[in-house]
C-alpha cells in the first residue's frame, strides 16, 4: 500500500544533532542547532523559571484540557508584554505549539482567506518557513536579503522586491536577530519597509523567535509594536523557547492584527477553528510558567535580568571570535561579526568548508556556514577560531 511513499532526507539541523551525538570524538563543538549555552556548554534553567515552577507545584492545578486558543492569563499577558499595552481589543492572540505552530496556523488561516496570494521569504531564511507555507498550499518566493559582499543586508534590493509585489502578497519578516543571518534592517529603513507595506497593501507575518537577543525586549519588538499601531491586517508570531529556556514546553503564540475589535472576535473563532483542525489545544505547564513569571513583578525583572546577561554573553563570544580571528589571519575581514546580531552569525564558509570542519576539525555548523554564536565560550572559542582559520 506504501509502496509509493518516499525516503525523508530529515531536517538538516536536526539531523546534525544526531550525527553530534554520535560522534566519539572529546573535543567536539556544537555551533548548528539552535540552542542557548552557558558559558560552561550547558542548556540552562533559568532561576526565575526555577521559581515559578516551585509555585505552580504548590498550587496542585489539575492537568485538564486548555480550550482551544489556549490558557487566558497567558494570552492576555501575551498579549500585554508583546505590544506594550496597546489597547489590543483589535488584536486576536492564541496560545500556539511554539512559533512553529504560530506558523502552521496562521498559514491555515491565510490560505483560507487569501487562497490567491502569494508568500515571500527572505533570501535566505529558516528552511522550515518554506516547508510550512508550501505545506499550506503557497507558492512560495524569495524577496533579496543578504549581501555577501558586505555580510549585511541587500536593503535595496529587498525595498525594490517589496515594490512590486501585487496588493495581498504576504511577506515574511524577521524583526530582529535574523536566522540564520543576524544581519537586520536598521530604524531608518524598518521605517521605509513600513510604509511600504502600508502603501503597497501587504500582509506581513512576523516571526520573532529571538526577542531579546539583539539589543533588549523593547528595542527588539520595535517592528512588532509599530506595525500594531499603523496596520489593519498582518500577523505576528512568537516563541518563548530561547528566550526562557524552555524548548520543549513549546511556548508561542500568533497575533493576528485587525481592523477593529468586532473583526478581531471573528478572526478569533477562525484561529480557534484551525487550531481544532490540527492539535485541538496546546499544553498548559510551559504557558503557566511563562504567565506567572511575566505577571510577577519580582520574577519578571529577575527574568529579563537574566536575558540582559545572554544577550552579552553572546556579544562577548562574538568579540572574542572576531578578535581570535584576525589575530589568525589580519588579511581577512571578520568585522561582520560584530555587526551581526543575536544567536546566529553567517560566516560565508561553503558546504565543502563546513564539512572539513566537521571531519577534521570536529566543529559542527551547518552547510550555509551559519554558527550558533552560543555554542562558543572560554573553553571551545580559541579551537573554533583555529579550525575556521584552517579552512578559510
Amino acid at each position: 500500500m506504501f509502496s509509493a511513499v518516499e525516503s525523508y532526507a530529515g531536517d538538516p539541523i536536526l539531523s546534525m544533532v544526531g550525527q553530534f551525538a554520535q560522534d566519539p570524538r572529546s573535543g567536539k563543538v556544537n555551533l548548528g542547532i539552535g540552542l542557548y549555552y552557558d558559558e560552561q556548554g550547558r542548556i540552562p534553567q533559568m532561576r526565575a523559571v526555577a521559581r515559578a515552577k516551585a509555585v505552580l507545584h504548590e498550587e496542585q492545578v489539575p492537568c485538564t484540557y486548555l480550550p482551544m486558543e489556549g490558557d487566558e492569563a497567558y494570552r492576555r499577558t501575551v498579549q500585554r508584554f508583546l505590544f506594550a499595552g496597546q489597547d489590543g481589543d483589535h488584536i486576536a492572540t492564541i496560545q500556539t505549539l511554539g512559533g512553529s505552530g504560530a506558523l502552521k496556523v496562521g498559514a491555515d488561516f491565510l490560505k483560507r482567506y487569501f487562497p490567491d496570494s502569494e508568500v515571500w521569504v527572505s533570501d535566505p531564511t529558516w528552511e522550515n518557513h518554506v516547508s510550512i507555507f508550501e505545506g499550506a498550499g503557497f507558492k512560495v518566493h524569495r524577496y533579496p536579503y543578504f549581501d555577501p559582499a558586505t555580510h549585511g543586508v541587500d536593503f535595496a534590493g529587498m525595498l525594490a522586491c517589496f515594490e512590486s509585489l501585487p496588493a495581498g502578497s504576504i511577506v515574511l519578516l524577521h524583526p530582529c536577530c535574523h536566522n540564520p543571518t543576524g544581519c537586520d534592517p536598521d530604524r531608518d529603513q524598518w521605517a521605509q519597509l513600513i510604509e511600504l507595506i502600508v502603501r503597497r497593501k501587504l500582509i506581513p507575518f512576523v516571526d520573532m523567535a529571538y526577542w531579546g537577543f539583539g539589543e533588549g525586549l523593547d528595542e527588539d519588538a520595535y517592528v512588532v509594536r509599530t506595525l500594531a499601531g499603523r496596520l489593519k491586517a498582518g500577523l505576528i508570531c512568537n516563541s518563548f523557547s530561547k528566550i526562557f529556556s524552555l524548548y520543549g514546553e513549546r511556548c508561542g503564540s500568533l497575533s493576528v492584527i485587525c481592523s477593529h475589535s468586532e473583526e478581531a472576535e471573528r478572526v478569533l473563532g477562525q484561529l480557534k477553528f484551525t487550531v481544532r483542525r490540527n492539535y485541538s489545544s496546546p499544553p498548559s505547564h510551559g504557558a503557566r510558567i511563562v504567565s506567572t513569571v511575566l505577571q510577577t513583578p519580582a520574577l519578571c525583572a529577575e527574568w529579563q535580568a537574566e536575558l540582559d546577561e545572554m544577550r552579552t554573553r553572546m556579544q562577548i563570544m562574538r568579540k572574542r571570535l572576531f578578535s581570535l580571528l584576525q589575530s589568525e589571519l589580519p588579511g581577512e575581514d571578520f568585522s561582520y561579526l560584530l555587526r551581526q546580531r543575536g544567536m546566529f552569525a553567517y560566516t560565508g564558509l561553503s558546504a565543502g568548508q563546513v564539512a572539513e570542519l566537521r571531519e577534521t576539525h570536529a566543529v559542527y555548523m551547518l552547510g550555509s556556514g551559519r554558527i550558533c554564536v552560543a555554542g562558543a565560550n572560554e573553553n571551545n572559542v580559541q579551537q573554533i577560531a583555529s579550525a575556521i582559520a584552517a579552512v578559510v
